[in-house]
């Protein structure tokens, strides 16, 4: 086997190299690196085999440094340990890096002036994009304040990217990169009250978080297509973390509320619901169902391994990045064929968490807590 060429040694590796090596042409490669055109998943591996072998992507690095320097994209994040768009974030990098590109990690802590704070910070580096993820509390102080960061940063010779935020109102110069959040609570609903359930505790997420505020709408609305009543005594605001799932669940029984299932606003939040059921001596899905939503590694973890609504994570932090890579390619502005606003699908991933009501059907009660 060859021996890699050491950047900067004479006759460094270039995309000739690798389409040499690959046995393909330098167009092909081309379209392999920059993920913008639709290609064979036998010549995605093969060139991205050889670019590994020929450690072409950090060449890729030097080549742009002697250019006038690396592209870099800043990613913001509310909190890097949650387990949904810290996939957001690795498909953002992976395409960053294939372009030789360098990504930044920040968190904001759900702080605005946090928020503030790092995106002034970035644009004093002169990044190529700065990419926010993850819901927003959306009301006009947001609309205004998202609006002032996004000129701010085009007048910088950057640009603003949202991923699963809501669009900004007006001409704004940013992307948003988003998902089918409303349908696929819709989808994931509907596939409870086929299953025969009618009394469902909805763990939505915060009520003032755009993500939230669409999942229930979503729930309702198939409520509303299955003729069957929605009440709003059985829905649980709170966070999308374990402690809220667990503490709905647990309350609700203690409440001796009648539910047979719960439609959790995360997995995580349906692995803390299942766990308060399986405290109280009830079993999934035999007594009471439990789905989720994101499909994160942890759902098909679980015992039994939970029906969720799968979000394209990575693809939107690929697609995050494509958009600006365009946006640069363009000089700047988007060419007549891109969307400001893209939307990614969503489905049901059906697994062993969900199962008919009890023998008693709705009028079995779940027993309370002691």
């Amino acid at each position: 086997m060859s021996r890699r060429k050491a950047p900067g040694e004479p006759g460094r590796t270039t995309i000739r190299d690798v389409a040499r090596r690959a046995g393909v042409s330098v167009a092909s490669v081309s379209r392999v690196l920059s993920g913008t055109y639709p290609v064979s998943d036998e010549l995605r591996r093969k060139v991205l085999t050889v670019v590994r072998e020929l450690d072409y992507v950090t060449n890729a690095h030097a080549s742009s440094l002697a250019g006038g320097g690396t592209p870099t994209v800043a990613v913001l994040i509310n909190d890097i340990t949650g387990a949904a768009f810290t996939h957001v974030a690795k498909g953002v990098e992976s395409a960053a890096s294939l372009r030789g590109w360098l990504t930044l990690v920040g968190t904001t802590g759900d702080d605005p002036e946090r928020e503030l704070a790092l995106l002034r910070l970035m644009r004093r580096q002169g990044v190529a994009a700065v990419i926010l993820l993850g819901g927003a509390y959306d009301h006009d102080a947001y609309q205004l304040r998202m609006a002032r960061f996004a000129r701010s940063l085009d007048a910088a010779g950057s640009h603003l990217v949202l991923v699963g935020r809501p669009p900004l109102e007006g001409e704004v110069p940013a992307t948003t990169v988003d998902y089918d959040n409303e349908g696929g609570a819709y989808a994931m609903a509907s596939h409870v009250l086929s299953a025969g359930h009618r009394r469902v505790l909805v763990l939505p997420g915060h009520a003032e978080l755009t993500t939230a505020q669409g999942r229930l709408r979503g729930a309702r609305r198939a409520f509303e297509t299955y003729g069957v009543p929605f009440d709003p005594g059985l829905v649980r605001h709170g966070y999308y973390d374990y402690e809220h799932g667990y503490g709905a669940v647990e309350e609700s029984l203690r409440q001796r509320e009648t539910f047979t299932a719960v439609l959790a606003g995360t997995d995580v939040v349906a692995a803390g619901a299942a766990r308060a059921l399986r405290a109280a001596g009830l079993r999934v899905p035999e007594d009471v169902s439990v789905v989720g939503y994101d499909d994160i590694p942890l759902a098909g973890q679980l015992t039994p391994q939970l029906t969720t609504v799968h979000v394209p994570y990575e693809e939107m932090g690929r697609a995050a990045l494509r958009a600006v890579a365009d946006r640069r390619q363009g000089g700047g502005r988007r060419r007549g064929g891109d969307a400001a606003h893209l939307v990614l699908g969503t489905h049901v991933v059906v697994r062993q968490s969900v199962g008919p009501p009890g023998a008693g059907g709705d009028h079995v009660r779940a027993p309370s807590v002691t």
